[in-house]
């Protein structure tokens, strides 16, 4: 019998007879942290082939193999977003990329601003952080979560048809109004620090072509709350809940 409530992603094809081997940190989750043992079944997924039905066909210490069985769900591919956001103290950051995969997000950016608290990040285990997020909330696809880069190298290298759905606070208590103009379109999320964009950023934002402003609503949010909402807003008007 699978156990629907173990999804484990996997680099490898999947396909049913598929043997599909283990490495040592898969095994472990498995055999000692979940206590699976042979014949045990959980679910497993790609981007390519979806998520698949297997069974534990062998056990190890530093390793195992899965029998992979029928699909279960096809590949679900994410819309064509992209999230920008300020990294935050530790676990707000974590926070915000687990939330970001859970709602859709292609790919996550981590910018450096003039107000940006974090020097650096560890990129590593924050891809890790997405791909939990994805095995626990039945995504097929796991964003890339790119390494820090200053917001004006990023600006720099913008591409000329990927519009960017700005969080701007100053326009707090205007309506948060997006319409469904650029459906289909790719498109990013870009949320500011804690201390806000400097007033260098705002004129160099307001002044980019592919820049779209947006109110959240009323009330000033704390930066991993903007980033919540602004990727609901556009998902609500623009993306794959419409």
């Amino acid at each position: 019998m699978q156990d629907g409530r173990i999804r484990l992603h996997l680099d490898h094809p999947l396909c049913p007879g598929q043997r599909v081997p283990l490495d040592a940190d898969q095994a472990h989750y498995l055999f000692a942290v979940m206590r699976l043992g042979a014949g045990a079944g959980l679910l497993v997924f790609n981007a390519q082939d979806g998520e698949h039905a297997a069974q534990v066909a062998e056990t190890g210490r530093r390793g195992g193999a899965l029998i992979c069985g029928a699909q279960t769900r096809p590949p679900l591919p994410p819309p064509d977003l992209w999230l920008l956001f300020a990294p935050l103290k530790k676990a707000r950051t974590d926070f915000v990329v687990e939330k970001a995969t859970e709602l859709g997000c292609a790919r996550i950016l981590p910018v450096q601003t003039d107000h940006t608290n974090a020097e650096r990040i560890r990129q590593d285990r924050l891809q890790a952080h997405a791909r939990e997020a994805a095995e626990q909330c039945g995504a097929t696809h796991i964003p890339q979560v790119a390494d820090l880069a200053p917001l004006d190298r990023v600006l720099a290298g913008w591409p000329a048809d990927r519009r960017i759905l700005w969080a701007d606070e100053s326009r707090a208590g205007a309506p948060a109004v997006l319409g469904a103009a650029g459906r289909g379109a790719p498109w990013a999320v870009l949320i500011g620090p804690e201390g806000g964009f400097s007033d260098r950023e705002r004129a160099r934002l307001a002044a980019h072509t592919a820049v779209v402003p947006v109110s959240l609503g009323p009330r000033i949010l704390r930066a991993e709350t903007a980033a919540l909402a602004a990727l609901v807003l556009w998902q609500a008007h623009l993306g794959d809940w419409t």
